[in-house]
C-alpha cells in the first residue's frame, strides 16, 4: 500500500515513511491509494470473530507486507487489551464505550498501535531516534504518554494549552517521566497544533526525526475504525439500520468510520456532534468551509476550530457536497445544551455520560428524528472521572477514582512553559 498527500505535492511513500514523517513534505495529510472492500462473508460471518480477528482483517490491506503478518497480529492483541462494549442507554440508542484503555480514553488505540508499530520499525536502528511531536486538547497527551513511554528509540514531546485542560488530563501528560516531555503553551489547542504542523515543515529540524501522535498521523488514526466493526458484531442480530453519531473536534474517530464504511461496513449514516466550534455544520449548511479560531467550553477535547481530518472525509466524497450529505450530518450545541443532556441522560436509568458523549448523544437524537426503525450508537470518547469538575456538579454525584487514575492523581506535575513557535524550535534544538 503506498499513501499520498491531500495536497498532491508530494511522492509517494510505504506504510513506514508515513508512520515515520507523520505530515508530507507540502504540508499534506497522507491518505491511502486504494480503500478494498471486505469480502461478503467477512460480515456475514463477523459475529463468530474475535475483535482481534476482525482488527486484524480491517488494518491488513493499510499495512501491506511492511509488517510480517505474525508481528501485526501481536501489534493488534496488545492494542486491544481492553473491552469496547456497548451499553443500552434507552429504547434504541446506545453508548459505545471507548474508554476502558490505561488512560481511560479512546485515543488509547491509535496510540498503543502506532507506538508498537513505530518500535518494530526501529528495532534494527541502534543510533537513529524519532522524536513524537504531538498537541493535545486533552485525551491524545495522556494516551500517547502511555502508549509511548519507554518505546525504544523514540522521544515524545507533547504540547497542551495552559488551562485548558483538565486536572487528570494535565497529570496524565506531566507525571510519568522517562522518555515523555509536556510542553506548557500559552494559547489555545489550535495553537499548539500550529506550532506542531510548522515544526514538521522546518528543514533546519529534519535532523531530529519528527512525527506526530495525532490523528493527522495514519497509525493513529486508521486504527480508530476498529470501533465502528466491534460496535457492528454486538449490534447486528437487531437487523436494523445503524446511525452512528461521533463527538467531533479533529475528526478522526467519524473519518475512520467512514473508512469502515467504504470498507463494506453496512452503516447507514454519520452524525458529527460539535460543541460551538461549528466550522463543519456551518459547512454543511452554506457549502463554505471556513474555520475559526477554537472556543474554550466544557468538552473540551473538541474545541478545534480548524480540524485537521475533514480533508480526508471530502477526499472520501471526492468533494461532492450532495454525495456527502447523503451520508453525513453534523449539528452544534452548547455547553447549557450539553449539561442539560448529561442531566436527562443520568435520569433515564443512571447511566453517566461525561460532556463529549453528551454531545453525541445530543446529535444523535436529532438525527435520529428523520430515521424510523433504526438503532442509534453515540461514542463516549472518556470516562466521565476526567471532567468531574464538570459531571459531578452538573449530576450532583461523587465519582469514584478507577485505578487507573488514582495512579497519577499524587503524582508531580513536570512541565516546561513555552509561548512562541521560536521557544519550541530552540527547546528542540
Amino acid at each position: 500500500m503506498k499513501y499520498y498527500s491531500l495536497n498532491h505535492n508530494a511522492p509517494n511513500v510505504s506504510f513506514e515513511e508515513a508512520v515515520i514523517k507523520g505530515l508530507a513534505s507540502d504540508k499534506g495529510l497522507y491518505f491511502p491509494e486504494s480503500i478494498k472492500p471486505l469480502p461478503k462473508g467477512f460480515f456475514e460471518n463477523i459475529e463468530n470473530l474475535s475483535n482481534e480477528e476482525i482488527a486484524f482483517a480491517a488494518i491488513e490491506q493499510f499495512v501491506g507486507d511492511e509488517i510480517p503478518k505474525e508481528k501485526l497480529k501481536e501489534i493488534i492483541t496488545e492494542t486491544l487489551c481492553f473491552d469496547f462494549p456497548v451499553v443500552p442507554v434507552e429504547k434504541g440508542i446506545y453508548s459505545l464505550e471507548l474508554f476502558h484503555g490505561p488512560t481511560m480514553a479512546f485515543k488509547d488505540v491509535g496510540a498503543r498501535f502506532m507506538s508498537r508499530c513505530l518500535g518494530y520499525f526501529n528495532r534494527d536502528k541502534k543510533d537513529s531516534k524519532n522524536t513524537v511531536l504531538v498537541a493535545t486538547s486533552g485525551d491524545t497527551g495522556g494516551a500517547v504518554a502511555s502508549g509511548f513511554l519507554g518505546v525504544k528509540g523514540v522521544e515524545v514531546i507533547i504540547l497542551y494549552p495552559s488551562g485548558k485542560v483538565s486536572d487528570i488530563q494535565e497529570k496524565q501528560l506531566t507525571t510519568l517521566g522517562q522518555n515523555i516531555i509536556a510542553l506548557e503553551i500559552d494559547g489555545m489547542f489550535d495553537d499548539c497544533q500550529d506550532m506542531v504542523k510548522k515544526a514538521f515543515l522546518d528543514e533546519s529540524l529534519n535532523h531530529k526525526g519528527l512525527t506526530s501522535a495525532n490523528s493527522i498521523n495514519i497509525a493513529r488514526w486508521l486504527p480508530q475504525m476498529f470501533y465502528f466493526f466491534f460496535a457492528y458484531k454486538a449490534l447486528k442480530h437487531h437487523n436494523k439500520k445503524l446511525i452512528f453519531s461521533c463527538p467531533s473536534g479533529n475528526f478522526g474517530n467519524i473519518c475512520a468510520g467512514i473508512i469502515a464504511k467504504k470498507m463494506g461496513l453496512p452503516i447507514h449514516h454519520f452524525v458529527a456532534s460539535t460543541n460551538v466550534n461549528d466550522a463543519v455544520p456551518r459547512f454543511l449548511v452554506n457549502g463554505l468551509y471556513e474555520p475559526k479560531a477554537s472556543i474554550a467550553t466544557i468538552s473540551n477535547a473538541m474545541d478545534v476550530g480548524n480540524p485537521s481530518n475533514f480533508i480526508r472525509i471530502q477526499e472520501m466524497y471526492n468533494n461532492d457536497l450532495e454525495q456527502f450529505k447523503k451520508d453525513f450530518s453534523s449539528y452544534s450545541f452548547t455547553d447549557a445544551e450539553t449539561t442539560v443532556a448529561m442531566k436527562h441522560i443520568y435520569g433515564l436509568n443512571g447511566y453517566v455520560a461525561e460532556p463529549h458523549g453528551a454531545v453525541g448523544y445530543l446529535g444523535l437524537k436529532k438525527e435520529l428524528e428523520s430515521h424510523e426503525n433504526t438503532i442509534g450508537i453515540f461514542l463516549e470518547t472518556a470516562h466521565p472521572i476526567k471532567f468531574l469538575d464538570v459531571v459531578e456538579p452538573a449530576l450532583n454525584i461523587t465519582l469514584p477514582i478507577p485505578a487507573q487514575i488514582e495512579a497519577v492523581m499524587h503524582e508531580k506535575k513536570v512541565s516546561t512553559k513555552i509561548k512562541t513557535y521560536d521557544e519550541l524550535k530552540a527547546f528542540l534544538g
